[in-house]
């Protein structure tokens, strides 16, 4: 029974409470007990963090309906300014046509400036151009990142060994060590295709924490599955064990209550948020979210994968029909990286120049936990614009051989990634995509749909999952899975902060292949005839979205 990672701790504290039932009758207990069974789900709505939300967006919309209005106000001077406008018009097209950044981004801010010549040109200014509080806070960040990367260390035989025997998915393992992010070997890993089975494993593994537990959400909410993770975390404090958690600004503020970080502070909690909401209102870096999802225990398992601290992600509610989320489970090596990576996001969170003891959270696994390779991988708007999620995700559709399977919540890519995908059906892949049937944004599900026009076209197998909205992300190929936060949309590739896992092994990739099926059989395939005969309204909508899809 490997799944128990300090099993046989666990099992010696069992025994004293149930003398003589023995071991198999320990195990057995564990393997039935349901800790979500009497959980009930609410959604629970905090006034003053709605508030602090909505003054923040106020304060920007008041800036944008100033500056549009300002050409207004100077219209009896426009013959003065005119040429004016026009010459700092050009000026900052030709800078962004030059730009080193995405085309879809540098389109919606030339179609700005083209269609409000000065409002354009200074919102470009305040918002759209390099600003030193922006570098000064990327840089700090970079820092930590930095920092914290010299505790990776690639171990070159298995770097090696795998390259060699793999040399398909080497060149993917080449690049991905190069970007920082090592291989590893000897993973055990446990695939969930629901965030209900992924969460009673992580209240079992929460339970026998004896040393540390560092937590990484993008949304907390309170309700029932807050319920249950505060009461455990809140006795281990009690224990003894070290609780380091941290949480997204803006993912938690409206659906958690006003004094939260300072009531668990209170209870011996060590809490940060990142990027508080109101702090940056001037620059628009509020809207650079850490969308990551990280759980380590004792540096002896570490989950990842889509889901967040809320109940609809375990369907405790319903929100959008039936939520699909999936999630993976590690013990070995891999750890490590899950580690790293949520301490970097820690330092970046406070502005302090001293280091915490990386090593303190380290542990070695003194043998193999299974057969899994793993890269752990990370990226965020630091990183603009060589941002090295995007060209893996790219990656895994290049290299692939025989089958391309994709589940993702939103659905905005650049043209080279839809051009990718269209190659690959051409040169005889398998390609297909799982949408949302329900959407959680009507925007971004108007942007989605407009993306599979000319994927249809060319054989690009597009499903929409009927019973609700599917919000895992997930990359599969005959050669490797990769599953973590990352949405195949530009707010995923180039304003969040994101973390996956790739993996290579015969087990843990037939268990995702296995839940693709399960899901095709549960979905409705699109074909090309039924995008075409889409509502009409939805035509007149979609071309101006995607005109400024970049910016949404």
């Amino acid at each position: 029974m490997e799944k128990f990672f300090n099993q046989d701790a666990a099992y010696e504290k069992w025994d004293r409470k149930n003398k003589n039932k023995g071991r198999d009758n320990y195990f057995e207990e564990e393997e039935n007990k349901s800790y979500l069974k009497d959980l009930k789900g609410r959604v629970q709505n905090n006034l003053s963090g709605f508030l602090r939300i909505a003054l923040t967006a106020l304060m920007v919309l008041i800036q944008c309906l100033f500056i549009i209005f300002l050409p207004f106000v100077l219209q009896s001077l426009t013959v003065y300014f005119y040429f004016i406008w026009e010459i700092t018009s050009v000026i900052v097209i030709v800078a962004l046509v030059n730009r080193n950044q995405s085309p879809s981004y540098r389109l919606a801010w030339i179609s700005i400036v083209m269609l409000l010549p000065l409002s354009g040109f200074i919102m470009f200014y305040l918002w759209g151009r390099d600003r030193s509080g922006k570098r000064k806070l990327d840089q700090h960040i970079l820092h930590q990142i930095s920092y914290g990367n010299q505790f990776l260390i690639q171990d070159e035989d298995v770097y090696l060994d795998f390259i060699s025997d793999n040399p398909v998915p080497g060149r993917m393992v080449k690049y991905m060590e190069n970007e920082g992010f090592p291989l590893t070997a000897g993973n055990a890993v446990d695939f969930y295709p629901m965030g209900e089975d992924v969460f009673e494993e992580i209240f079992r593994d929460l339970e026998n924490a004896e040393k540390f537990i560092l937590i990484d959400f993008f949304i907390v909410a309170e309700g029932g599955i807050w319920d249950k993770m505060h009461e455990i975390l809140k006795r281990k404090v009690e224990e003894g064990v070290e609780v380091k958690f941290l949480y997204d600004d803006f993912g938690a503020a409206i659906r958690t209550r006003k004094y939260f970080k300072q009531i668990l502070e209170h209870e011996g909690f060590e809490v940060r948020v990142f990027n508080p909401v109101h702090k940056y209102t001037g620059e628009l870096y509020m809207n650079y979210r850490s969308h990551q999802k990280i759980l380590v225990i004792d540096g002896e398992v570490g989950y990842t994968g889509g889901f967040n601290l809320a109940d609809e992600y375990a369907n405790l509610v319903e929100r959008f029909g039936v939520w699909k989320d999936t999630g993976v489970r590690i013990r070995g090596d891999a750890v490590w990286g899950l580690a790293v990576v949520f301490l970097q996001m820690w330092e970046a969170s406070e502005n302090t120049d001293g280091h915490i003891d990386y090593l303190a959270y380290k542990v070695t696994f003194p043998r193999k936990c299974g057969n899994v390779f793993c890269q752990v991988i990370s990226d965020g708007p630091a990183n603009n614009p060589d941002n090295p999620i995007e060209s893996i995700y790219n990656q895994m559709i290049v290299y692939a051989d025989k089958y391309l399977y994709i589940t993702t919540p939103y659905l905005v890519i650049e043209d080279y990634m839809k051009t990718s995908l269209i190659e690959a059906v051409k040169r005889g892949v398998d390609v297909r995509i799982i949408t949302p049937g329900i959407p959680d944004k009507k925007n971004v599900k108007l942007l989605t749909n407009y993306n599979y026009g000319l994927l249809l076209r060319e054989g690009v197998r597009i499903y929409e999952y009927t019973p609700g909205f599917i919000h895992a992300k997930q990359v599969l190929t005959e050669n490797s899975v990769i599953v973590g936060t990352i949405n195949m949309d530009y707010r995923s590739f180039y304003l969040h902060y994101e973390n996956g896992v790739w993996m290579s092994g015969k087990e843990i990739q037939e268990a995702v292949r296995d839940d693709f099926f399960q899901t095709f059989a549960e979905s409705k395939e699109i074909t090309y005839e039924e995008w075409l005969d889409r509502p009409r309204r939805w035509k007149l909508v979609q071309p101006l979205l995607n005109l400024f899809s970049t910016l949404f």
